[in-house]
C-alpha cells in the first residue's frame, strides 16, 4: 500500500505526543508534511522532529486551511470548542479526517458531523482508542463468540486517579465546562462509546447523579496559599502538591506531564512554570466546576443495563469492568491487563494475561492510527470502528447523561434527541 501524507491541526500532548509519533516509528506508512500551532516552541520543536518545510509550518489552522490541500488526511488536536469548523472545512476541502475526542462540546455540532461524515466519501473518524486496545477487542471477541450467553448487565467503573483529576480537571483546560466540556464528555465520552459497542443496541434511557465535592475552595486547609509554592503550610500531607506530582515523578506520565506544564522540562523549567502558571495553582482555590464524581444508568434497545461510575479518588488509573451474561460472567481489570471469564456450566474459569504495553492508552493510540492509515489507503472504502456518524451516537449519550444530572430526571433518548434535531 502506498504511504499517505497528513497534516496536523494542534501540536499538543495529543496531537504531538499520542498520534503524530506513529509517523516516526513507521514513516513507510504515513508522512506529516504540515501542521499549525499557535505556540512557536511547539512548532520550533514538531516542524524539527518530522522535517516539514518552512512554507509547510502555519500559526493557526484557518491558515492551513485557506490554502491549497497539503496532504491525503488531517488530524485536528485543537481543544474541544475547535473541533467543529476546521473538521468541516477540511471534508469540504477533501481531506480524510482524524478528530481528537469529544467531537464538540455541542450536541448539534456532533449530530452536523454526523450527517457531514455521510455526506462525503472521506473517512472520518473520531479518536476513541479504546476500541482498538487488545484489552477491550478481547472482551468484545468473548461476547460474540457467546462464552458468557446473552449479555445482560455491566458495572464499568472509570478510576480517574486522584493526580489525573487535579492535573486535568482541576488544574489544566477541561476544569471549567464552559470553556471545554462537561466531566462525562470530556474524560468519559471514551467509556460511553465503548458500553455502546459491548451492547450493540442504541441507548433507550439514561439517568445520572454526581457533584463537584472535594476540590472547592471551602475544602482547602487552613492558611493553604494559591500557589503550591508560596509556601504552603501542608506540602508534606498534601497529595496534589505540585512539585511532588511534576517534579518527583518520574514514570513515563510524569515524563507527559512535564510536557504539558513547560516547553522546557528540566527540574527548572517545570519549577518556573509552577510559581506562576495553572499546573502549580492549590487545587483548592482553582476555578474549576466538573464534576469530581459521577454515576450514570443506562438501558439499551436489546434490555441489557449498565451501571457506570467515574470517580477521580481512585489510586490506580484505567476502567474496571464486570459483564454479566446468561451463561457467565466477565471481569476485567485494564490497568493490570487481566481478563477472568467464568462458565456457570463448568464453573470453570479462564484467566487472560494480556501483555500490553500500557503507554497510550494501552496500545490504543498507536491502534487508532494504524487503522487510520489503512483507512486512508483505501480510499474510504472501509469504514472503521470508530467513525463519525456511530460516535455521534455515544456522544449524545454523555450530553444525556449531563442533563440527567442537572436535572435530576430520567432522559428518554429517542425524545431528547427529537428535541435536538427540531
Amino acid at each position: 500500500m502506498k504511504k499517505i501524507t497528513a497534516a496536523l491541526i494542534g501540536a499538543g500532548q495529543r496531537g504531538a505526543g499520542a498520534y503524530a509519533p506513529y509517523a516516526l516509528k513507521y514513516p513507510e506508512e504515513i508522512q506529516f508534511v504540515a501542521f499549525a500551532d499557535v505556540d512557536p516552541e511547539r512548532r520550533e520543536h514538531f516542524q524539527k522532529a518530522h522535517s516539514i518545510q518552512d512554507e509547510n509550518s502555519f500559526s493557526s489552522w484557518e491558515e492551513l486551511l485557506s490554502g491549497p490541500k497539503l496532504a491525503d488526511a488531517i488530524l485536528i488536536c485543537t481543544q474541544d470548542n475547535m473541533h467543529f469548523i476546521p473538521a468541516i472545512k477540511a471534508l469540504q476541502k477533501g481531506y480524510h479526517v482524524l478528530l481528537e475526542k469529544p467531537m464538540s462540546p455541542d450536541p448539534l455540532e456532533c449530530i452536523i458531523m454526523g450527517e457531514y461524515a455521510e455526506k462525503y466519501n472521506r473517512v472520518f473518524s473520531i479518536c476513541h482508542v479504546l476500541r482498538y486496545t487488545d484489552f477491550f477487542a478481547t472482551i468484545k471477541k468473548i461476547i460474540t463468540d457467546g462464552k458468557i450467553g446473552k449479555l445482560i448487565s455491566i458495572q464499568h467503573t472509570e478510576n480517574v486517579e486522584h493526580r489525573h483529576q487535579a492535573h486535568s480537571f482541576v488544574r489544566g483546560n477541561w476544569r471549567d465546562s464552559e470553556v471545554s466540556s462537561p466531566m462525562i464528555l470530556a474524560k468519559s465520552c471514551h467509556d460511553m462509546d465503548i458500553l455502546q459497542w459491548l451492547v450493540d443496541a442504541d441507548c433507550t434511557k439514561v439517568s445520572s447523579f454526581g457533584s463537584l465535592t472535594h476540590f472547592r475552595k471551602e475544602n482547602a486547609p487552613e492558611g493553604a496559599p494559591r500557589y503550591c509554592l508560596d509556601g504552603c503550610p501542608v506540602k508534606d500531607e498534601c497529595p496534589y502538591y505540585a512539585p511532588r506530582m511534576y517534579i518527583e515523578r518520574d514514570d513515563w506520565v510524569g515524563e507527559v506531564l512535564r510536557s504539558v506544564v513547560s516547553n522546557d522540562t528540566s527540574d527548572e523549567g517545570v519549577l518556573r512554570e509552577l510559581k506562576k502558571g495553572p499546573y502549580g495553582r492549590c487545587v483548592y482555590h482553582c476555578d474549576n466546576n466538573v464534576v469530581d464524581h459521577q454515576v450514570v444508568n443506562l438501558e439499551f434497545a436489546n434490555e441489557v443495563t449498565v451501571a457506570f461510575t467515574m470517580s477521580a479518588f481512585t489510586y490506580e488509573g484505567g476502567r474496571s469492568v464486570k459483564l454479566m451474561g446468561t451463561h457467565g460472567q466477565i471481569r476485567g481489570d485494564m490497568e493490570k491487563n487481566i481478563i477472568e471469564v467464568t462458565s456457570f456450566i463448568t464453573r470453570g474459569t479462564e484467566v487472560i494475561n494480556l501483555e500490553v504495553d500500557m503507554e497510550g492508552h494501552g496500545g490504543g493510540d498507536t491502534g487508532i492510527m494504524r487503522d487510520f492509515v489503512r483507512l486512508v489507503q483505501s480510499e474510504g472504502k472501509e469504514k472503521g470502528l470508530t467513525s463519525a456518524d456511530v460516535s455521534v451516537k455515544s456522544h449524545l449519550i454523555a450530553f444525556a447523561a449531563e442533563k440527567s444530572r442537572l436535572e435530576s430526571r430520567v432522559i428518554s433518548m429517542p425524545e431528547y434527541i427529537d428535541e435536538l434535531k427540531r
